[in-house]
């Protein structure tokens, strides 16, 4: 086969000897503008896992790379005066010139032919079987067939400098300096004996406040010694092409086009704070390799290479997009503590969480243990252990007169059960099955307050006094048997009433018959052509919808629950007053936010009036509307400032399910970053929800400051004992288990005895058999 390579970086070099060696018959040629030597940067990281890989797949070239790199076990993060040390996590560093010498010289012995200082014109010129454009992130050939590949390119907000330094690290590190100019940030690795990578990143206001925008390469070098020059300790900064640049996030929509295939950056690209750049790069090539070893035709092996290896680089590139979103947000987190800035920061990409911190470092996270049970004693006035600490997600927390035994939040569920609003005994059974399976905190289902406010006529009510008792009812069982306390969710569906149940017609499709009239801001149907359009508010409909609130808010009161929370979010009723794509408004409830604002806090405003001081009060937002021109998370910090200057306690922060046109991003914990931001920018106490699925995610969350309170909704569905697993899982045994319960207990905190003790076997077998390996190679 004939191919024909353009671009001479790692992706191309790797892709060119993989392919060589398997048959020694095709013709390949690398086209490198640049000579052999020319780098941009200084070092390169690989895991031991993608070690692993380079290892069964050339093991020449990986040996030749093993014997060049810097290997480090530590991460240091140097915060506020601090230095926080987290061990366990297996990475190499090498010299980026190393690394292309090594690959050159392995693909030019196996007959590769690489033509350097070569400019190609004419791409399509070119007489190869196979195409690949490996000519990086501006790449050419990408360019040439840009209506086949639609790339997009994300240039982000943070400039950065690639620098190196004569001080040789002992460990990956990170470090946070601020001057009167703002704050910077380092990310540093050693790469060979005696020299480190060493990247300044730093917001462009802070860039351009420094007059970084207007110095030489040789004066922003002088600029940044002088402001690490302690934690340089007076070693030298050194330049290579060392300008500030802006990260560009490479997507693209095909990645072949009939004989042309894209790798590496040209392709795809991931953000150096996860450090996967040219590991993306470099695996990617064995993907293009193992797909034209395995098919007979070029146009099969492209089909699969894109296949194949797609779903790992968009979960491998959404890992880098929320890291470099955590680095653009650094000032969030200026008032943390040091070892909470850590957790933070080690745990901002999901692919590190709270159990894996513990496998890597048991230490380390201990020591985050005491510190989160620490600031739990202070918030919530309780006495906690430090010595053993609970897991985070077992401390407890206080909003004004109600403590919490735990962080866990059965999220509210709608059940579409009701008859007339009135809950009955699969409510009981409902909600009373998660009270005793261990929640601190269990949610109703959303319940409307008047019975024209209804999403389908199965949902539950409180717009009538009939509604207390069968409440209370279930209120007290939750508080006979149960640990918890819990909390009414009231609410108005507003243009997204007068539905069918789910599964009788389908979500948000209109009843057959029986439809009742909607109201909402504007004259707006939730779905066009499909909804039933709702009358625009008049005040007499205010004033109606705002008495039915708060009658509701006395009679959760008469009830006994022992918090409300006001319904926001979701495309409901004040949803809709609050998002700009539902309310077209021309009054003083329509246009700027403030205005938008203004009914939903009138109503949180009488709510609270009318909820006693001693008790909390929630509201649930929709951070965003996922839709352009909708809401932002930007606005929903203005929106928490507002609502905490009303007397909010806590923010439950949702996403979406305001337009039908939204295009949420998924992913774990995908709503999370909404109430981190909120959390740390309006100041008030949050609570995540999301695609969170386990007692690992609650407690990264915890841990890391994210949100005060995680609530589950589905996995409470699956197992309405999710707590009490999770205390057994943890050995947590202050945990209370309802006495008929008890006998249980022993049983599954065996069971996860004997579990841990196998996942320990399994990794130290794994850790015996890379041991063994490491010799058997060091023998070869």
């Amino acid at each position: 086969m004939r191919i024909r390579i353009i671009g001479g970086g790692p992706a191309g070099l790797y892709f060119a000897l993989l392919m060589k060696k398997a048959d020694p018959s095709h013709d390949i040629v690398i086209y490198e503008r640049n000579r052999s030597d020319d780098t941009f940067g200084f070092g390169v990281v690989f895991s031991d896992e993608t070690l692993g890989n380079f290892r069964l797949h050339d093991p020449e070239s990986f040996r030749s790379i093993t014997d060049a790199f810097a290997y480090w076990d530590e991460i240091d993060v140097h915060f506020d005066g601090e230095v926080i040390r987290s061990g366990g996590h297996g990475f190499c560093g090498l010299a980026r010139k190393d690394l292309l010498l090594i690959l050159q010289r392995r693909a030019i012995a196996l007959g590769v032919d690489i033509r350097f200082e070569t400019e190609l014109d004419d791409i399509e010129a070119l007489d190869g079987d196979l195409i690949v454009g490996a000519d990086g992130i501006n790449s050419l050939v990408r360019e040439h067939y840009k209506d086949a590949f639609r790339p997009e390119l994300d240039w982000r907000r943070n400039k950065f400098a690639w620098f190196g330094t004569t001080k040789p690290l002992k460990t990956f590190t990170f470090l946070f300096r601020a001057n009167e100019h703002g704050l910077f940030q380092v990310h540093a690795y050693r790469y060979n004996r005696e020299h480190s990578t060493w990247i300044v990143e730093t917001s462009e206001e802070t860039w351009r406040r420094a007059g970084l925008d207007r110095m030489t390469e040789a004066e922003s070098l002088r600029y940044c010694e002088e402001l690490f020059r302690d934690d340089l300790d007076n070693h030298p900064l050194l330049a290579n092409r060392s300008v500030w640049r802006t990260f560009p996030t490479v997507k693209c929509a095909r990645w072949v086009h009939e004989n042309v295939a894209l790798l590496g950056d040209a392709v795809h690209t991931a953000h150096f704070s996860i450090g996967s750049g040219t590991k993306l790069a470099m695996e990617g090539a064995i993907a293009l390799f193992e797909a034209c070893r395995d098919n007979t035709s070029v146009a099969d092996a492209l089909a699969a290479y894109e296949r194949d290896r797609r779903e790992e680089v968009e979960r491998l590139q959404h890992a880098a997009q929320v890291s470099l979103e955590w680095f653009e947000h650094t000032p969030r987190y200026r008032g943390f503590e040091p070892l909470q800035f850590a957790v933070s920061l080690l745990t901002r990409s999901k692919r590190v969480t709270y159990e894996n911190l513990g496998v890597r470092d048991p230490a380390f996270i201990q020591g985050v243990d005491r510190m989160v049970a620490a600031r739990a004693a202070r918030q919530s006035g309780c006495p906690v252990p430090l010595d053993p600490a609970p897991p985070p997600m077992f401390t407890p927390f206080r909003l004004r007169d109600m403590t919490l035994v735990n962080r866990v939040v059965v999220s509210p569920m709608c059940q579409y059960s009701a008859e007339d609003g009135m809950p009955n005994d699969w409510h009981l059974v409902h909600l009373g099955a998660r009270a005793t399976g261990g929640a601190g905190l269990v949610y109703t289902e959303m319940t409307d307050v008047l019975e024209d406010g209804r999403i389908t006529p199965g949902c539950a009510g409180m717009w009538k006094d009939e509604h207390i008792a069968p409440w209370a009812r279930i209120v007290d069982f939750v508080h006979a048997n149960s640990r918890a306390k819990i909390c009414m969710q009231l609410a108005h569906a507003g243009r997204k009433g007068s539905t069918c149940l789910p599964w009788a017609g389908g979500a948000d499709m209109p009843l057959p018959g029986g439809n009742w009239p909607l109201i909402a801001p504007s004259e707006l149907p939730y779905l066009p052509d499909v909804s039933q359009v709702p009358q625009a508010m008049d005040r007499d409909d205010m004033d109606r919808v705002r008495d039915g609130f708060v009658a509701a808010a006395r009679r959760a009161e008469a009830a006994g629950f022992d918090m409300i929370e006001l319904h926001m979010a979701h495309g409901y009723l004040l949803s809709a007053f609050i998002s700009p794509l539902s309310n077209r408004r021309t009054d003083e409830y329509g246009g700027s936010l403030e205005n938008r604002m203004r009914f939903p806090l009138e109503i949180f405003d009488a709510m609270r009036a009318a909820w006693p001081e001693a008790k909390p009060m929630s509201v649930r937002l929709s951070a965003t509307d996922w839709v352009e021109g909708g809401l932002t998370g930007d606005d929903s910090v203005a929106i928490a400032r507002l609502l905490k200057a009303h007397g909010c306690d806590i923010v439950d922060v949702s996403t979406g399910q305001t337009s039908p046109d939204a295009r949420p991003v998924y992913g774990r914990m995908y709503q999370t970053p909404f109430a981190d931001q909120i959390r740390q920018e309006a100041e008030i106490a949050t609570m995540a929800v999301g695609n969170i699925t386990s007692a690992d995610q609650v407690n990264t969350i915890v841990a890391a400051g994210r949100a005060d309170l995680v609530a589950l909704a589905r996995p409470h569905l699956a197992n309405p004992h999710f707590t009490l697993a999770a205390a057994a899982h943890y050995g947590y045994g202050a945990q209370f288990w309802p006495p008929q319960y008890a006998s249980a207990r022993p049983q599954a905190e065996a069971l996860a005895d004997r579990e841990r003790e196998e996942l320990a076997e399994l990794r130290e077998e794994a850790a015996r058999g890379r041991r063994v390996q490491s010799r058997r190679e060091a023998a070869e």
